[in-house]
C-alpha cells in the first residue's frame, strides 16, 4: 500500500482489464478522489487518438493545472532490420504531475502512485510527465521503442 493510503477502486482494475485483455478502450484517465480512493474519471474509444488521451488528461483544479494518472494502449509500426513491419502495441501508465499543479496535489499523487504500478499488473513502460513536452507524443513513442531490437 502506498504511504498515502489512497487505493484504487474496483472501476479501475475492470477499465485496466478492459483495455489490456479486452482491447475495448484506447485509453482511460484516473484521478484521486476525497484523497481516499484512484477512480476513472474517463475513458477513450479504440478510435480516439493520442490528441484526445493529452487533452482529457491535462485538466486544470480552478485556474492551477492539476493531476492525473493515464493508461494508454499504444499502437505503432515496427520494422526490424531487413523484415516487413509489423504491428506493435504496448501499454503505458503516466503519472501527469506538471510542475504548476499545487503542490499538495503533486505530493499526493507522486506518493500514491506506485500502488496503481502495483495494480496494473503488465504495463509495458510507466512515464513520469512533468510538463508539456513530456507528453509529446513522440517523445513518449521514443520511450516505448526503446526496448525494440533494431
Amino acid at each position: 500500500m502506498a504511504m498515502s493510503g489512497v487505493k484504487p477502486t474496483e472501476a479501475c482494475m475492470t477499465t485496466y482489464n478492459d483495455i489490456q485483455k479486452s482491447k475495448k478502450h484506447r485509453y482511460a484517465i484516473f484521478l484521486i478522489r476525497d484523497e481516499k480512493q484512484i477512480d476513472v474519471e474517463k475513458v477513450g474509444d479504440r478510435n480516439n487518438d493520442y490528441n484526445d488521451y493529452k487533452r482529457d488528461l491535462m485538466q486544470k483544479d480552478g485556474q492551477a493545472d492539476d493531476c492525473r494518472y493515464g493508461l494508454y494502449d499504444y499502437e505503432y509500426k515496427f520494422s526490424p532490420d531487413g523484415a516487413e513491419s509489423i504491428n506493435r502495441s504496448k501499454i503505458f501508465l503516466m503519472s501527469w504531475c506538471p510542475d504548476s499543479s499545487k503542490i499538495k496535489k503533486k505530493m499526493l499523487y507522486s506518493a500514491s502512485f506506485e500502488t496503481l504500478q502495483k495494480a496494473f499488473v503488465g504495463v509495458h513502460k510507466v512515464i513520469q510527465a512533468n510538463d508539456e513536452s513530456d507528453l509529446e507524443q513522440n517523445a513518449v513513442e521514443e520511450i516505448l521503442r526503446a526496448n525494440d531490437r533494431k
